[in-house]
């Protein structure tokens, strides 16, 4: 199987991560600047065979803004339950305290990306989501994540319910957003071995998972519009974690 990458910041990201997993490129025919001559100069050092085509092909390769380059890569390896496992006693091993963020069904590809950007930006130990009604590690995914699809491992689990419950029997602390929740975020504990769990775009928590958090919380609104979208919300709950953690 193979991925298609594109966008400057998704393609560096694979050059870095893992290169020799790029199999071949495509990019625009006529491109010459500063920004990509770089990743085409490093594409060779690898051997990879770079063909320069028209725009409406690139177009037809991705859906996005690909910025001009289109790579084929080998698929990363999958990360699952037993994954995640190891993962946790490792960070238990190194006396780190795990921090994870967990998506319950959230389908939007372009939310998955930005809530991947985020989590790499504050440390998140591996993003969690179900591998049901979920969205997937998309090009269009890792082209918004702008290379944080590389560096932050995706987990993708077959029963969300049980898996924080194995979390929460490792000493995780479970905390949900809902916005009915009575408790504001900046009042709920978030520091320790911590999982955040985010709802799907809409619909929020699913009634089980929302049972298998030790703590839901709130964000507070003061204006016209009662909600935030996911990834929005994501980025502030993060940062007030790592506020707290720090």
């Amino acid at each position: 199987m193979a991925d298609l990458i594109f966008g400057l910041h998704a393609v560096q990201a694979v050059l870095h991560s893992r290169p020799t997993d790029i199999r071949r490129a495509w990019v625009l025919k006529g491109r010459e600047d500063a920004s990509l001559q770089p990743i085409l100069d490093e594409l060779a050092v690898y051997g990879v065979s770079i063909e320069a085509c028209a725009r409406h092909r690139l177009d037809e390769k991705v859906e996005g803004n690909h910025q001009g380059i289109v790579v084929e890569a080998k698929a990363a390896p999958a990360k699952d339950e037993g994954w995640l496992g190891e993962r946790l006693s490792q960070l238990q091993a190194a006396a780190q305290a795990p921090f994870f963020l967990v998506l319950d069904q959230v389908q939007d590809p372009h939310n998955l990306g930005a809530c991947l950007r985020s989590a790499d930006a504050v440390g998140v130990h591996a993003v969690i989501a179900p591998k049901d009604r979920s969205a997937a590690l998309t090009a269009t995914a890792r082209k918004v994540a702008c290379g944080a699809a590389e560096t932050v491992p995706f987990v993708q689990v077959t029963n969300l319910a049980r898996t924080l419950r194995n979390l929460k029997d490792q000493g995780v602390w479970v905390v949900g957003l809902a916005g009915e929740a009575d408790a504001e975020l900046w009042k709920t504990r978030l520091d320790g071995p911590l999982a955040v769990v985010m709802g799907a775009e809409g619909k929020g928590l699913r009634r089980l998972t929302r049972e298998h958090c030790d703590a839901i919380a709130s964000l507070p609104m003061h204006g016209l519009v009662d909600s935030l979208n996911v990834s929005v919300t994501t980025g502030i709950v993060l940062y007030e974690a790592l506020r707290q953690r720090s």
